[in-house]
């Protein structure tokens, strides 16, 4: 099969755009990103829109802004993960052979609060009340602090680290750092979980311009190899969120993100000691404290360990999310993966400034959601 490559990236910051329709949102990131790739829009041969609370044929929409035109576009969705799927089908039509060259966007326009369930789960889901968000993160967060001794300020250097990270992200929604004191100060959401360890939801947009090697060489340009991009489904609810039908069958299965990631591995052909750089779902600081031991950065029960020795700074062994985090970023759904991978494409062009990993390589971009979809993208120079 083909190998795939990003020949442009583009975004449009994230943050709260009332003035501004989905629509302009999204066809500015995939201007940026055609501009980046040095191609017209009339080049591109098949068209994929990630988004998870647009209407129908958001993509179209969108896209039309930019001329109209007889290729396929479609809208994909899988909650958290749909960047990934997104970008997964794209990487698969080059790989057919049947075109070369494609958009992938990823969109949204977030309602404010936490996200309406009953696009999610069942009734009777709800109002079990364990359908929204923080009450499964608070869980598996007060059930590793009893298991393996994680503390309130472990959990609170996560974010001090990514708040601190974000005042050099120009599309970040909050650039402003905060001390670990103010963290633990600031409201009580769930306990253990803090407002300024938790992120929001908001709007954005982020695109790539993918292409198969041949047609890249064509194009010319630094282009950034996908190694792998991984999309899956847990086979089993892997924590105590909702839906609900299979807790009693999650005690020894292998959760989302280890599945995920491990296949994303054999297919890189590489294992997490050769990534220079992650951006990971951190929807809370305990969700990126968990994601370390489930993507192997240590062994299970030490990420506190990790956090207290510093390396998941910038400039630590393993970074982790260099453009701050879901936290600081806010997490538009339909672009919260591609603005993952738009950030890993910065850092291994040596392209982002102050948050720059330094002589970074190969790069990781991680999403998990609601029911269990988890994206695994790998990207190498």
């Amino acid at each position: 099969m083909p190998e795939v490559v990003i020949v442009g990236a583009g975004i449009h910051p994230f943050g709260r755009f009332k003035d501004k329709s989905y629509e302009e949102i999204g066809a500015f990131a995939a201007k940026q990103a055609l501009n980046d790739a040095g191609v017209a829009w009339s080049d591109i041969q098949s068209a994929y829109c990630s988004r998870m609370y647009l209407p129908a044929t958001s993509g179209a929409r969108i896209l039309r802004r930019l001329g109209s035109t007889t290729i396929p576009i479609c809208d994909i969705e899988a909650a958290c993960a749909s960047g990934g799927a997104a970008l997964r089908q794209a990487i698969l039509a080059i790989n057919s052979g049947e075109i070369d060259l494609a958009l992938v966007l990823g969109v949204e326009k977030m309602p404010r609060g936490f996200m309406d369930p009953s696009m999610i789960y069942s009734p009777w889901q709800i109002q079990m009340g364990m359908s929204m968000n923080p009450a499964y993160w608070s869980m598996r967060a007060k059930r590793h602090m009893y298991e393996f001794g994680t503390t309130d300020l472990q959990i609170a250097k996560v974010a001090y680290k990514n708040h601190r990270n974000s005042v050099h992200n120009e599309n970040a929604m909050y650039r402003k750092p905060f001390s670990i004191e103010e963290i633990l100060s600031s409201p009580m959401v769930m306990d253990p979980i803090r407002l300024l360890e938790i992120c929001a939801a908001n709007d954005g947009a982020a695109a790539v311009v993918v292409a198969s090697k041949e047609r890249a060489r064509r194009i010319g340009g630094k282009h950034i190899n996908i190694a792998a991009c991984s999309q899956t489904l847990a086979q089993y609810s892997a924590d105590f969120r909702c839906p609900a039908d299979s807790l009693s069958a999650t005690a020894n299965n292998m959760g989302p993100t280890e599945f995920t990631s491990n296949q994303a591995f054999e297919r890189a052909g590489i294992g997490a000691d050769d990534v220079d750089c992650f951006e990971v779902q951190d929807t809370d600081a305990f969700c990126e404290v968990e994601i370390y031991e489930q993507l192997g950065l240590c062994p299970l029960g030490e990420a506190g360990r990790l956090i207290d020795e510093g390396q998941t700074e910038i400039g630590g062994r393993y970074p982790v999310n260099m453009s701050g985090g879901l936290i600081s970023k806010g997490e538009p759904v339909g672009a919260s993966h591609l603005g993952q991978v738009v950030e890993i494409v910065s850092q291994l062009r040596s392209q982002s400034g102050e948050r720059q990993v330094e002589g970074a390589k190969v790069g990781l971009a991680h999403v998990l959601g609601a029911g269990g979809n988890c994206a695994v993208t790998i990207l190498k120079v």
